[in-house]
């Protein structure tokens, strides 16, 4: 079932970044968030704790959803061509897409 949701998420990942509908790293994430342009952030399965901690701060200062995903920086990595452990999505239809997969039958 994860290598499933692992498919599914990458599938999405990769329409998103080929539709330019995301924004790479942490810094760049986070100012994305800040100014309002994203929707959620992804972070990868081997992020470190202090990038989650920090992620999970940003999103909830300024109302951003957060997913953790099981896909690793380097798989994240082959998908935009930047190995990254944070990926902000500037789509809220996509946004919308990835809390269905990250969330399906994880209740």
């Amino acid at each position: 079932m994860s290598s499933e949701k692992n498919r599914r998420t990458a599938n999405l990942l990769g329409i998103c970044i080929k539709a330019g509908k995301t924004v790479k790293g942490f810094d760049s994430a986070a100012e994305a968030v800040k100014n309002g342009t994203a929707h959620c952030i992804l972070t990868a399965s081997d992020a470190s704790d202090k990038t989650v901690k920090e992620v999970r701060f940003v999103c909830g200062k300024y109302g951003a959803r957060h997913f953790p995903t099981e896909l690793s920086k380097l798989e994240i990595g082959r998908l935009c061509g930047k190995e990254t452990a944070v990926v902000a999505v500037t789509d809220e239809g996509f946004a919308d897409g990835f809390e269905r997969i990250i969330s399906d039958g994880s209740q």
